[in-house]
């Protein structure tokens, strides 16, 4: 059965991308400049819907810059569901030797707790995730709570990186 399963989600999985999920992407790699700072979005979950057609906003499931606390990272690691799938978008900000930068790093979270079923969609359908976000440079894929919550993971993606969140590397 599940050598049948993986053939069925191998190729793709139907599940498209909500266009509010692309909006909010565009909003968020623009930064809108009309936007004031707390109400600029730091962090945000993306979850299939319950008819499994969709990738759409997680409600409730946003970090805003205003609503930051010291380690906005490790709140964002620990909104993450324990037992299940979801993508997200984080907005970085770190410096290098070089320069201050702040860049999105989409996230694909698949915790090897979640069912099989559900990281196979999952992983079937980030590609489709991935070509909406036109732009994205960093892209993260985590299954374990020690892989994720560890910066370096995130910090060497994004490169030469000294110091993430305010905190030094």
């Amino acid at each position: 059965m599940a050598i049948k399963l993986l053939t069925l989600f191998s190729k793709t999985s139907g599940v498209s991308v909500h266009d509010e999920v692309v909006m909010l992407f565009q909003n968020m790699k623009m930064k809108k400049m009309s936007s004031p700072d707390e109400k600029r979005k730091k962090a945000v979950f993306f979850c299939l819907s319950d008819d499994l057609k969709f990738i759409i906003i997680s409600p409730g499931k946003e970090i805003l810059v205003g609503d930051e606390s010291d380690d906005p990272y490790a709140e964002f690691v620990n909104m993450l569901p324990r037992d299940e799938c979801c993508y997200a978008l984080y907005d970085a900000s770190y410096e290098t030797k070089d320069s201050k930068k702040e860049d999105l790093v989409f996230v694909s979270w698949a915790p090897e707790t979640a069912k099989i079923k559900s990281r196979l969609i999952y992983a079937s359908s980030k590609e489709a995730v991935i070509k909406k976000f036109t732009g994205i440079k960093h892209s993260v894929q985590a299954t374990s709570w020690d892989e994720i919550k560890d910066r370096s993971v995130i910090c060497d993606k994004l490169g030469g990186v000294v110091s993430f969140e305010g905190k030094p590397v």
